[in-house]
């Protein structure tokens, strides 16, 4: 191993252990999104000793304090698209069963390490390329309606950082990927690729905003009240002029009207860009205001909220007690009764049936006249 290339290793593994101490020792250690990114970031550390050339040969059995290290590189994958969850799902939350698919990648890595049966490392290598992909789709697939402005450039990040990654365990690890270069050229780009990567990591870090270490998702404002001021736990901008006030309110008054009179979330494709379209006013700013206003994370949990809040009206009326749950879904806005149900149960605790049955009872039907 080269000066260089032991200078670029011990580089990258530094910043990558600070980082995740500081993730895993700082101030916001509570949210999942800074204890799997501090765990990510300490397996990476891991996977770039263990990866040395040296190091890379040694056997187990002179070296046992080398096992952990390989098996946490194992683990790096799946904990890339764990990492992903958390930071851009607003459901997720950090429970024991989402260590399972990390566990077993780690323990395939173990039966691999005893060298009992060679082809079993395609299926690990196979494994990895999976999450790596799912954390990918995971970054990009939710971009257009994400409301929060510094996640969205994150998505961005961690989809370049996870896609290069990628290529730096195809190009110098994974049989078949790897080009006709000398052990020490590919060891080199090895640890010259990891150092950029934590060097940029380490200044995404430093840079990105608190919507993913640190601050808490708020619940979002009524879907009647538009105009409701934002959350006291809404971290906020410095208050606006009152010119910029007064426009903000008018553009909140448009979207309630849009909205509750004319019913747009109904409209099948509704997205922020159709919705700033008919506003007329440029995307980031109506979701800007849309976030930061009425607290909303997500364009689907908001146009959800005016769906949802339709079909509780219907389902608890007795004149539509005849119509199908299904046919009350697709009037509203939803796709198919899968997603509607998923979202009801979520939104209210129980089911639309149970929801309407417990309504229906409390206003029986009015008795015909005679």
């Amino acid at each position: 191993m080269s000066s260089l290339e032991a200078a670029a290793r011990g580089g990258a593994a530094t910043l990558f252990v600070l980082l995740g101490l500081l993730l895993v020792f700082g101030t916001a250690r509570h949210r999942p999104q800074a204890r799997l990114g501090g765990l990510l970031s300490l397996s990476v550390a891991a996977y770039v000793v263990s990866s040395a050339p040296y190091l890379e040969m040694l056997p187990l059995i002179g070296a046992p304090w080398l096992a952990p290290l390989r098996l946490a590189s194992i683990g790096v994958p799946a904990l890339i698209w764990l990492f992903a969850r958390a930071c851009f799902d607003d459901a997720f939350r950090l429970s024991w069963h989402h260590a399972l698919p990390w566990l077993a990648s780690i323990l395939v890595g173990a039966v691999c390490m005893t060298n009992l049966w060679p082809p079993l490392w395609w299926l690990n290598w196979i494994l990895a390329l999976a999450f790596i992909a799912a954390a990918c789709w995971q970054a990009a697939a939710g971009r257009s309606a994400d409301l929060v402005e510094g996640r969205r450039r994150f998505r961005l990040v961690l989809f370049a950082l996870t896609a290069v990654y990628a290529l730096v365990v195809m190009v110098t690890d994974l049989p078949g990927f790897r080009p006709p270069l000398p052990s020490s050229s590919a060891g080199l780009i090895n640890a010259l690729g990891l150092l950029a990567m934590a060097a940029l990591v380490s200044g995404v870090h430093l840079t990105v905003r608190g919507d993913n270490f640190g601050r808490q998702p708020v619940a979002p404002a009524s879907p009647i009240d538009l105009a409701a001021a934002p959350p006291a736990a809404q971290a906020v901008p410095p208050p606006p002029s009152p010119e910029e006030e007064a426009d903000a309110l008018r553009l909140l008054d448009r979207l309630r009207r849009l909205m509750a009179e004319e019913k747009i979330h109904r409209e099948e494709g509704l997205t922020v860009a159709s919705l700033a379209a008919r506003l007329d006013v440029p995307q980031y700013r109506l979701r800007q205001l849309i976030n930061q206003r009425l607290g909303h994370r997500n364009f689907s949990s908001f146009v959800n909220g005016y769906r949802l809040e339709e079909a509780k009206a219907a389902l608890a009326d007795p004149a539509q007690a005849d119509v199908p749950v299904l046919t009350i879904a697709l009037d509203t806005g939803f796709q198919s009764i899968g997603p509607f149900n998923r979202a009801f149960k979520a939104h209210a605790g129980v089911t639309p049936t149970e929801f309407r049955r417990a309504r229906l009872v409390e206003a029986p039907l009015p008795l015909a006249d005679s």
